[in-house]
């Protein structure tokens, strides 16, 4: 016998095959299917090319940005202050892939019908083999709304912004191929709450929309401080205002913007995320003055949006580990994924992948229309609905697919620690929980037209009489305006749970949407994974997401 298969005292047996260089476009059947249904089918080269890519070589670039963190160098070997952040070369590698197939500019430089949702199938391919490198990706590409509300800066910015070449060297936006956008919104004292900032903003001339300030305060929280510049918050006589700040002035000097530190964090290793302080730093009025909030508000549903991508990606990628594992592994003599118990665990995480990214590439779809008003008012409500549900399912998720790896899933040599440390910043980042709930009651309640657009959508159960009732619930509920607020999270995940189960009775696929339907309305939502109901097709519901395995 070859003496490979042999450790000093016993022969290694019973072992897990590799998942190394796996195209996760070709192994995920719902991706394709969901994908096409909502109009992203044209790039389906693309996302194949890619998915080879994310399983390959990115999936190993991964692995060393997350071992090899970012390093923070305040001051050159001559006491000269620099503020640089030093990332291992596998980060560039992954932000370079990510920035020449286009994940921050598709829908801006090809925006014909399913762009939206082309591009949430790619970050989601992305995600699966290295979240940490999403989050300056995600920001350049929710920067371009805000900018185009300032055409003399975009005119300046957004060429460079939406170019597909990816160049971290240290220097002025002129001199640079392409360049990333970050954010820094939130100050020590306020977190969420942006009203309570202290920054302030001091016009260098007459002041105005487009025009120079300098900006004196901090931030908490600022994210990937190696963009080239920053959406901001201060404020100025007329109230909080939006500015670009970028990290070099125009003479190519380097702009007052001190980092004080790199955040130690739960997870998202491979990202910087630094608290940071500007001393007069140069910056660049944004839309309406003592506007700020408004003028960035459609950056932050575009980052909510992607925080649904994320935390869907994170969740598809555990499946594929979990249905992998449990497809070769046995116990008791019997492979795991044909033992009845584990199959009802295996199918209901199935189920909750599939529901997330149905919910999330819809929500690609509304994006694709903004001119369309249902579409427009639909995008509004499920931004907050869809940030709070996915993001809050993604960590119980990918711990009990840890959990079907037994040991395995808990050891640093495989995915799983990384995804469940990853899986928190998305139900965090923007707005935690209670924001995103109070955002859909403020939807409701004061923007006309939005509760009707979420009626319309769900329609009166689409045949089916279980959903029929929670719609009918639903409505009853918003109807009953006491303690609303104290309720906020209820009629959130309700309003959920109708969409997810209308979008996938909607698609066809019956196993699906009765097993889905069984198993989460009629109050079975908070129950553990793997308490199925007898009679639901386990078997199928596990070869449909991992059909290559089986």
């Amino acid at each position: 016998m070859n003496a490979s298969q042999h450790a000093e005292t016993h022969e290694v047996f019973n072992q897990v095959p590799p998942l190394d260089g796996a195209n996760l476009y070709r192994i995920d059947l719902p991706l394709q299917e969901w994908t096409k249904r909502f109009g992203g089918n044209w790039a389906e080269p693309r996302l194949d090319a890619y998915g080879a890519l994310a399983g390959g070589e990115l999936m190993t670039a991964g692995f060393l940005a997350n071992e090899n963190k970012p390093v923070f160098k305040s001051h050159d070997r001559y006491g000269q202050r620099i503020d640089l952040v030093e990332f291992h070369p596998a980060y560039h590698q992954l932000m370079s892939a990510a920035i020449e197939h286009g994940l921050p500019s598709m829908p801006w430089t090809d925006p014909r019908a399913g762009a939206q949702v082309a591009r949430a199938a790619m970050s989601y391919l992305h995600s699966q083999a290295e979240a940490g490198s999403g989050c300056p990706l995600t920001m350049t590409f929710a920067s371009v709304p805000a900018l185009k509300l300032q055409a003399d800066v975009a005119e300046r910015w957004l060429p460079k912004i939406l170019a597909t070449q990816y160049d971290p060297r240290n220097l002025p936006i002129e001199q640079k191929t392409g360049a990333t956008i970050g954010m820094a919104m939130t100050e020590k004292q306020g977190g969420t709450d942006v009203r309570a900032n202290t920054t302030r903003a001091y016009p260098i001339g007459l002041g105005g929309p487009g025009q120079a300030y300098e900006l004196v305060g901090h931030k908490w929280f600022c994210s990937a401080p190696m963009c080239d510049a920053f959406l901001t918050l201060a404020y100025t006589s007329k109230g909080l205002t939006c500015f670009l700040l970028p990290r070099h002035r125009p003479d190519g000097t380097r702009n007052e913007f001190y980092v004080q530190r790199l955040k130690n964090k739960l997870g998202n290793w491979s990202n910087a995320s630094s608290e940071v302080e500007f001393r007069g730093a140069l910056a660049w009025m944004i839309g309406e003055e003592g506007r700020g909030v408004p003028t960035i508000i459609e950056m932050v549903a575009l980052t909510r949006f992607d925080c649904m991508i994320g935390s869907s990606a994170l969740m598809r990628q555990a499946l594929t580990q979990a249905t992998h594992h449990c497809a070769h592994r046995q116990v008791g003599g019997r492979v795991l994924s044909e033992q009845p118990l584990m199959q009802n665990v295996l199918a209901d995480l199935a189920l909750e992948s599939e529901a997330a990214l149905a919910l999330t590439l819809r929500m690609g779809k509304a994006l694709d229309n903004p001119h369309d008003e249902q579409e427009d008012k639909f995008a509004r409500l499920v931004t907050a609905v869809g940030k709070y549900w996915i993001c809050k399912r993604a960590p119980a998720m990918i711990n009990e697919a840890a959990e079907c790896m037994g040991g395995a899933g808990y050891v640093e040599d495989t995915i799983l620690p990384r995804l469940y440390r990853e899986a928190p910043v998305n139900s965090t980042w923007e707005g935690s929980g209670n924001v995103q709930c109070l955002d859909v009651l403020r939807a409701l309640s004061k923007e006309q037209g939005v509760l009707d657009a979420l009626f319309a959508e769900l329609g009166n159960g689409h045949g089916d009489a279980r959903l029929k009732a929670h719609i009918e619930k639903l409505q009853a509920d918003f109807r009953d305006t006491d303690d609303i607020q104290y309720r906020a999270r209820q009629l959130t995940e309700d309003v959920a749970l109708a969409l997810q189960a209308k979008l996938l009775l909607e698609a066809g696929n019956a196993v699906v949407s009765d097993a889905f339907i069984a198993s989460r309305l009629g109050g079975q939502g908070g129950r553990v994974y793997g308490t199925l109901a007898r009679g639901i097709d386990a078997a199928a519901l596990i070869a449909r997401s991992a059909p290559h395995l089986i």
